[in-house]
């Protein structure tokens, strides 16, 4: 019944995404967004062949700093399993990024080109292979494409009255997103304090029953948008899976 659900973007860009979804319950929440940290598989770094490292970090070290280069992921395009070769190159003096890693397949590279690896001096080298496999988020945390996952719900702010005369204002700190007068209100603009937004005003806060806000980030292995879709087609999958193994 996806009629019955909407959804509105208060901030969209490519990695990062603010968003209300109402029409949908707590527990169907909380389900999106453990579907986007574990259902939704990226691919990241499982072996590493050194060649040569005549830095002066260990191989382990090396290693471990290629596996937490975001890799970008095509949805639909690869297995869970699948695996993509990847290699680097880089004598000293030189900083060695993870712009110099190179792929055998074009649509799995690095995120991000300025990601540091390791700084080489004089007469050091790093070559290595390593071994980018397709996985989920619940199998190990590097596969987890959404790197800040979160909501909370959508909130109404009632004003009730005028403060007393003398009245001293205190802070009102309130984070994420109102509704105001049928508007999505960030509350970053105004400071995060609702008397910057009603001076010399008594106001409640309100929750609004099923209706939450989410604020998305990825590591770049996919857009936002992406993400999300995924994550709802993981969702759909599974509860058809469930919906035909109990009529069995």
């Amino acid at each position: 019944m996806t009629e019955d659900y909407e959804v509105e973007f208060v901030e969209r860009e490519e990695r990062e995404a603010r968003f209300v979804v109402r029409g949908i319950t707590p527990a169907f929440a909380n389900g999106i967004r453990r579907a986007m940290i574990a259902d939704v598989p990226t691919f990241s770094v499982d072996t590493v062949r050194v060649v040569e490292n005549s830095s002066v970090m260990f191989d382990e070290q090396i290693s471990l700093r290629l596996g937490l280069v975001p890799l970008t992921t095509p949805v639909d395009e690869f297995e869970i399993g699948d695996e993509v070769t990847l290699s680097i190159d880089v004598s000293g003096p030189n900083t060695a990024y993870s712009g110099d890693i190179v792929t055998s397949d074009d649509l799995v590279q690095p995120a991000d080109d300025n990601v540091p690896i390791i700084e080489l001096k004089d007469d050091q080298r790093l070559e290595a292979e390593a071994d980018a496999v397709l996985d989920r988020g619940r199998e190990h945390a590097k596969h987890q494409g959404g790197v800040a996952v979160g909501y909370r719900h959508l909130q109404r702010v009632e004003v009730v009255g005028d403060k007393e005369e003398f009245a001293k204002e205190e802070p009102e700190i309130l984070r994420g997103v109102i509704e105001d007068d049928g508007e999505l209100v960030a509350t970053e603009t105004f400071d995060n304090d609702l008397t910057n937004r009603y001076p010399g005003k008594e106001v409640e806060v309100h929750d609004i029953p099923n209706a939450f806000v989410f604020h998305v980030e990825t590591d770049g292995s996919f857009s936002v948008d992406e993400l999300v879709t995924a994550a709802i087609d993981s969702l759909h999958g599974r509860a058809t899976e469930l919906k035909e193994a109990v009529q069995l």
